[in-house]
């Protein structure tokens, strides 16, 4: 009865460490989520860069477009685009019915349609189905600063 015991506490501590670990998550887990899944919107969150700044999250379910209003306990004046376009990426990507995310950063606000970032990347975000090719298509597209720089004015 001991080793039983002992084999089901070492089991469960396994259990727990496996599960704290986000390193072996699929992000792609979540994909075809929808803005009013918050339990999904939030582990996608809490995946993404600027994860230890975020402070919060609103969705916007109840008419169209929906959305997604993301909280940042961070002041940014510059270099928020890395972070607006790669976080934006992912929940356009992962999210099926998202149409609009807002970024507040500490009284910066920047909003983002999934119209326009397609429109931009000339690509429909859905078709993207693993992390390794969202995250070298964002990087490929991050090399060109002149780029970037026009999706954000």
């Amino acid at each position: 009865m001991r080793k039983v015991k002992g084999m089901l506490s070492s089991l469960f501590v396994l259990f727990l460490l496996n599960g704290c670990n986000t390193n072996n998550v699929d992000i792609f887990q979540y994909k075809n989520s929808y803005v009013g899944d918050n339990s999904a919107v939030s582990d996608i969150l809490n995946f993404l860069p600027s994860k230890n700044q975020l402070e919060g999250f609103e969705l916007e379910t109840k008419e169209k477009p929906y959305g997604i209003i993301i909280h940042y306990h961070l002041e940014i004046e510059e270099g928020y685009e890395q972070t607006v376009l790669y976080n934006s990426t992912y929940l356009f990507s992962l999210i099926q019915n998202a149409e609009l995310i807002k970024f507040d950063f500490e009284g910066m606000e920047y909003e983002m349609t999934k119209e326009k970032l397609e429109k931009w990347y000339g690509r429909d975000l859905n078709e993207f189905n693993n992390k390794e090719e969202l995250d070298d298509f964002i990087q490929d597209q991050l090399k060109d600063q002149d780029k970037v720089k026009q999706l954000f004015n």
